[in-house]
C-alpha cells in the first residue's frame, strides 16, 4: 500500500446469499496487491461528509493486468453450463430504441419469461428494461411471472433535463408500475466538480423509489479515467444506490473488464466498511457468452460467491441472450443451433 495510506477497517461480515451450487470457478492465486485504491482517511472507517469523499487513486497498470488475467480464465463442461444458466438469470433484457412499440415490448417480454421453448431448464431473465412510456405495457405482458420491470429515468441517456423533469420521470415510471429504476447521473455536473449536486439527486431519486431497486448509471465511457470511475462509484454508493451500473449503452465505450474490476472494488470496500451489500450491473457491448462468463469470474474473484445472484448482479443486454442459448445447446448436444431456432423480440 502507498506511503501514508491507511487501510479500511473491517466491517461486519456481509450476509451470504445462495447461488447455484453447481457453478464452480477455481479462484486463482494473485500475487499482486489486493486493492488498487489508496485512501488518505483521517480516521479509519469514519464516514466522510456527503459531497466530500476522499479521492481514490487507481493503479491503472496493475488494474488492467488483473482484469486481463481474469479474462483468460477458462470455464469448462458442467461449470460452463451452470454459468450460462446463471448469466441468463441475471439478464436485464433491454430495448431502448426510438422505434420501440407496444408489439416489440410484448414480444420481448414473452422471450424474457421463456427464452427458449425447447430448453425448459433455462430460467427466465431477471428483468425487462424499457422507457417509462412502455412500463405499463411490459407490466401487463409480464403479469404472473417472476420477471421484473425496470425503467430508465432522469432524462436517459444524457441526464440533461431540469432537476424537476428528471424527478418527474422517476415518478411517472413508478406510477406506471416499474419495479426498478435505472437512473443516469449528470456527468457534466460530476466532471465539473459538483459532486454534491450529483449526490443530492441520487438521494432524491432513492427517496422517491423507497423500497424499489435503484440502479445508478455512471456512464463510465464519458468519465475519462479509472480514478473518476472509482470516485463516481463511491459517490453513488454513499448516496444510497442499490446497484451501480456501468453504462447506458448509448456511447462509444461501454462496459469493459477493467471498469468492472474498479466498480467491484468500490462495492467490496463499501460493504466491508458499512455492512451493506450493493449490486453491480454491467451494460453496453456485452454480446457474447465469453464476455458474460468473464464478468461472472470478475464478480466472484472480487466480491465473492454471495454476489453471484440476480439480487446483486445484472447484465444489461439485448443480443447476449441468443448467444447464451446457442452456447448452452452446444454444451448439451455438441452442435450449434442457428439463431433462427430462438424466438425474436
Amino acid at each position: 500500500m502507498g506511503s501514508g495510506a491507511v487501510p479500511l477497517c473491517r466491517a461486519p461480515k456481509v450476509e451470504r446469499v445462495a447461488r447455484p451450487a453447481s457453478f464452480k470457478i477455481q479462484r486463482a492465486r494473485w500475487t499482486g496487491p489486493q486493492s488498487w485504491f489508496f485512501y488518505g482517511h483521517s480516521k479509519c472507517g469514519e464516514a466522510e461528509p456527503a459531497g466530500a469523499l476522499m479521492p481514490a487513486t487507481v493503479d491503472a497498470v496493475m488494474l488492467e493486468a488483473r482484469a486481463g488475467a481474469l479474462a483468460k480464465r477458462s470455464i469448462k463442461t458442467t461449470s460452463k453450463i451452470a454459468g450460462i444458466r446463471l448469466a441468463v438469470a441475471c439478464i436485464d433484457l433491454t430495448t431502448l430504441e426510438g422505434k420501440d412499440s407496444e408489439g416489440r415490448v410484448r414480444s420481448l417480454c414473452a422471450k424474457a419469461i421463456r427464452p427458449a421453448q425447447h430448453l425448459p431448464d433455462i430460467p427466465s431473465v431477471a428483468a425487462v428494461c424499457v422507457y417509462p412510456s412502455l412500463v405499463a405495457v411490459a407490466k401487463d405482458a409480464l403479469r404472473g411471472s417472476s420477471v421484473l420491470v425496470a425503467s430508465v429515468a432522469t432524462a436517459f441517456p444524457s441526464g440533461l433535463s431540469s432537476p424537476a423533469v428528471r424527478l418527474d420521470d422517476v415518478r411517472a415510471a413508478i406510477a406506471a408500475g416499474a419495479d426498478e429504476i435505472d437512473m443516469v447521473i449528470d456527468r457534466g455536473a460530476f466532471l465539473s466538480g459538483r459532486d454534491r449536486s450529483v449526490y443530492d439527486e441520487i438521494v432524491a431519486v432513492k427517496r422517491i423509489c423507497g423500497e424499489l431497486h435503484l440502479k445508478v448509471i455512471l456512464e463510465t465511457g464519458e468519465l475519462g479515467s479509472y480514478d473518476a470511475i472509482r470516485r463516481a462509484s463511491d459517490l453513488a454508493l454513499e448516496a444510497g444506490a442499490d446497484f451501480i451500473k456501468t453504462s447506458t449503452g448509448k456511447v462509444g465505450t461501454n462496459a469493459t473488464f477493467p471498469v468492472a474490476v474498479v466498480m467491484c472494488e468500490a462495492i467490496r470496500d463499501y460493504a466491508r466498511r458499512t455492512g451493506r451489500a450493493v449490486g453491480l450491473k454491467v451494460a453496453g457491448g456485452v454480446r457474447t457468452t465469453k464476455q458474460a462468463l468473464t464478468y461472472l469470474v470478475i464478480v466472484n474473484e472480487t466480491l465473492g460467491e454471495a454476489w453471484l445472484t440476480p439480487e446483486r448482479l445484472r447484465i444489461g443486454a439485448s443480443s447476449l441472450l441468443d448467444d447464451l442459448l446457442m452456447q448452452y445447446e452446444k454444451q448439451l448436444t455438441g452442435n450449434y443451433a442457428g439463431p433462427d431456432y430462438f424466438p425474436k423480440d
